[in-house]
C-alpha cells in the first residue's frame, strides 16, 4: 500500500526508532529501505516493513553530516566531522544503518537526525539531509 505525505497536513506514520538499511539513490528519485515504519491510529500502534521514495530529489542537495563527537560539537561554533553526499556514504559504509532518532519535515526540506550503527563500533551521530520537491511516499 502507498501513503504520500501530503505537505499541509500529518500522515499517521512516524520512523522514529525506525533504521534504515539501504539507500537506493536513482536519477531524480531517493529510496530508503526500512526496517519498520510504525503507524499509530488512536491508541494502538502497528510497525510495518517498507519504503519511503522520495520524488523528485535533488540528489546533490541530499547529504549526511557525520559527527566524530556525540552532537559534533567541541565547544562554540565548532563542528567536527565531514558531510559527504549520499553515494560517498553509502561507498564509504556500504553496512551502515541509520537509526532515525528525530524527524523534521519543513516544506521541501526532510532531516533525520541518529546514530549510525556500523559492526561493533560505537555509532557515530548524523543528520542526513533530503531535498525534495515531489512526493514523500510511504510504500508498506
Amino acid at each position: 500500500m502507498d501513503y504520500i505525505r501530503d505537505r499541509e497536513s500529518n500522515i499517521p506514520f512516524s520512523l522514529h526508532d525506525s533504521r534504515i538499511m539501504q539507500i537506493i539513490i536513482n536519477e531524480k528519485t531517493l529510496t530508503l529501505r526500512l526496517d519498520r515504519i510504525f503507524q499509530y491510529a488512536g491508541d494502538e500502534e502497528k510497525s510495518y516493513q517498507g519504503i519511503i521514495e522520495f520524488t523528485k530529489a535533488d540528489i546533490e542537495e541530499c547529504d549526511i553530516m557525520l559527527f566524530n563527537r556525540p552532537y559534533g560539537y567541541d565547544g562554540e561554533k565548532s563542528f567536527t566531522g565531514e558531510s559527504i553526499s549520499l553515494a560517498e556514504f553509502n561507498a564509504k559504509y556500504p553496512d551502515a544503518v541509520f537509526e532515525i532518532v528525530t524527524e523534521g519535515y519543513s516544506g521541501y526540506d526532510t532531516i533525520f537526525q541518529g546514530w549510525i550503527w556500523q559492526g561493533e563500533n560505537d555509532p557515530i551521530f548524523g543528520i542526513m539531509r533530503i531535498w525534495n520537491t515531489g512526493d514523500m511516499i510511504y510504500r508498506i
